[in-house]
Order: structure tokens, then sequence, then C-alpha cells
């Protein structure tokens, strides 16, 4: 008796191993994921070549995202330095993307950008770079990105000046995952590395993007 319910048990277990196996090959659903820390919302910009961007040129790309300005002299330079090494080793993925945020739209016009680009030596196709409306600019910062504190918002605009080496990285679906990088930590570099590997390999959502205009809610 007892052998025949080890053989019972023997069974059990191969067969719900058989299940687990069919549910999760193919996909990602057994591994540990990044998780999500906010959701990128609506937003309309200019980019080097005068060009609109929105948040439909981030859908089914994996997205680094900076803030600097071009006349910085202090961190914007090493922040582009090592984000430089990112760009290098995924400029040639088809879902790669980088997009540089000014927070000197005063200054920082269509022409200036653009000359900024080419003194970079960077392929403005992955690598874009984008003006606009200080408030709007700021409010994704804060908003989506989660790269400055929201309460900041409140100081009078003018006043207002986010200066940041930290990044941010949004998946194929519009999430912006695993909280923010500081692109002059060696290794937090080397982990937002790993991750935009991981994020590459996985698959965007059914419905897309995750900022409304694609049908989605945010979790």
């Amino acid at each position: 008796m007892s052998k025949k319910l080890m053989g019972y048990g023997i069974f059990f277990i191969i067969l719900t191993c058989l299940f687990f196996y069919f549910v999760f090959a193919g996909t990602d659903n057994w591994k540990a994921k990044l998780p999500t820390v906010s959701y990128v919302k609506p937003f309309s910009f200019t980019n080097q070549d005068g060009k609109t961007i929105d948040e439909s040129d981030l859908k089914g790309k994996v997205t680094v995202v900076e803030y600097f300005f071009t006349t910085c002299k202090g961190i914007c330079p090493k922040l582009n330095t090592s984000l430089k090494k990112i760009y290098s080793e995924y400029k040639d993925e088809p879902d790669f993307l980088i997009l540089a945020h000014t927070v000197q739209p005063e200054i920082d016009s269509v022409q200036r950008l653009r000359f900024y680009a080419d003194s970079m030596k960077i392929d403005t196709k992955k690598w874009i770079l984008v003006t606009g409306r200080k408030d709007s600019l700021y409010k994704a910062a804060r908003g989506s990105y989660l790269l400055d504190d929201p309460a900041n918002s409140v100081e009078k605009l003018d006043d207002q000046f986010i200066h940041t080496q930290f990044l941010a990285l949004v998946d194929k679906g519009g999430n912006v995952r695993g909280g923010v990088y500081d692109a002059l930590k060696k290794d937090e570099m080397e982990k937002l590395s790993k991750d935009i590997k991981n994020l590459l390999k996985e698959k965007a959502g059914p419905n897309g993007f995750v900022n409304g205009v694609f049908g989605n809610t945010p979790q």
C-alpha cells in the first residue's frame, strides 16, 4: 500500500511540474522582475530637429531618461560621459532609446540642442534631445520619472531648477521600472545596463502603453 501511495505521490509531483512548465515555458513569468514605480504620462516636446516627440515615440522601446542643460559645466558632462557607455552598448538595439530633456528651455533652443548633439557625435534617432515648456518638462521629471521631489513644484516656476545626475528607466509598455540610477556611480550604471538587457527581453503588455492613451491604467 505504501509503495502504491508513493507511486501516486511521485505521479502527482511530475504532473504538477509539467503543469508549471507549460504555464511558464516561453514566458518571463518565472523571473523576478524590476518593480514598477511610476508610468509615463502624456507629453509633447520638440526634439533637436524641430519635430514633435510625444509618449507614443516611447511605445515598444526600452528608454533611459535624463535631464541636463547644454551650458552645464559640472554634473552634465560627467552624466553624459557615463551615459554614452550605455549608448555605445545598446545603440544597435532597435528597441533601445535615450530621451534627454533640457532643464533650461529658455536657453536650450532647437538649434542649440542640435549643436550639442553633433558635438557628442550621437545618432539622434537613438539619443533624442528635447525642449519645450519649462512647466511641462519639470512636471514630467516629477510626475512620470520621479527624478525630482514633487514638493519643489510649489515654488515660483522661474525660481525652480532641476539639476540631477539621476536617470530613469522605462519599459516597452511605458512603466517606469526599478527606481532611479545614479549616473556618477559605476555600480549603478552596471545595474542599469543589466536592467536594460532584461527589459529588452520582456514583451510589451497586450494593450501597449500604460499612460491612459493606449487603454491601460497604471498599476
